[in-house]
């Protein structure tokens, strides 16, 4: 028995009580397996070593490119794939790329181009590892290379970056900026790319094939069978309406009380019967 949190009203709503085996979590990273200070504590590491003594597999799913995730799949033993770019890219725990979607060329440099001209900072990943800007100094850039442990590439100018461009960010911690500027993308390309907001000041669009749910399906296939077998963990509101290719969805995502909020940020991600 548990509880799958309504995004609607945030209201926990009973699951059906029928016996559930459970194969497989999938996890959130940021918010969810880590600290708010993009820790991995002890007890998150025994929480995932309990499930793997269980027989129960675990795997990583986030907005952040493969690179960002790589730190993490040795204190975890993560042996399944990582679900990059919140599903437009699924790499080996080697980060070999096993599937991607990348954003159609046509579209890569007019939203970029919306972005510029509304105003925001522009990020391009390009590909498992390349990560492209304009402004090294640019807003939250500093916060991005602590989470994700690595510096971007600095150019004058994104016009010739085209093919295999999985994500491009908009920045502004303006909320009317970020409204405009997610009302244009989707008003130019909204049948081939999802704009979504991972944090306030972050405008993600990626290919409309991106979606935490593919990654539910894509490892879903590999580690059970047919059934109500699946759970995942730490969706925001933009991926929990994808996860219906998941028979169950057990673990409410981020934190919906004070309670739950500071286990949180005390000692990341928590597992409780």
């Amino acid at each position: 028995m548990g509880t799958v949190l309504d995004r609607a009203d945030h209201l926990p709503a009973p699951l059906d009580p029928s016996p559930v085996t459970i194969r497989l979590v999938l996890s959130d990273v940021d918010g969810t397996l880590l600290t708010s200070d993009k820790r991995l504590t002890e007890s998150a590491v025994r929480a995932v070593a309990d499930l793997e003594a269980a027989g129960i597999a675990f795997a990583i799913t986030s907005s952040r490119p493969p690179r960002g995730l790589a730190a993490l799949v040795e204190p975890l033993r993560v042996r399944l794939p990582l679900g990059a770019f919140n599903g437009g890219m699924i790499v080996t725990p080697e980060l070999a790329v096993e599937f991607e979607a990348a954003i159609e060329d046509r579209h890569v440099g007019p939203i970029v181009d919306d972005l510029l001209a509304g105003g925001l900072s522009v990020w391009v990943y390009q590909g498992a590892r390349d990560w492209f800007v304009l402004d090294p100094d640019g807003p939250h850039v500093e916060r991005e290379v602590h989470a994700v442990g690595y510096a971007p590439l600095v150019l004058d100018s994104f016009a010739d970056l085209r093919g295999g461009v999985i994500k491009v960010v908009g920045v502004s911690d303006d909320p009317d900026t970020m409204a405009r500027a997610e009302a244009a993308v989707r008003a130019r390309a909204a049948e081939s790319v999802s704009a979504t907001r991972s944090q306030s000041y972050y405008l993600d669009v990626t290919d409309s094939r991106a979606h935490k749910g593919a990654v539910v399906r894509y490892l879903s296939a590999r580690t059970a069978p047919p059934g109500p077998t699946r759970t995942g963990g730490g969706w925001p509101a933009l991926d929990q309406r994808k996860l219906n290719v998941s028979a169950r969805r057990a673990a409410p995502g981020p934190a919906g009380s004070t309670g739950r909020r500071r286990r949180r940020t005390e000692s990341g991600f928590d597992l409780r019967p």
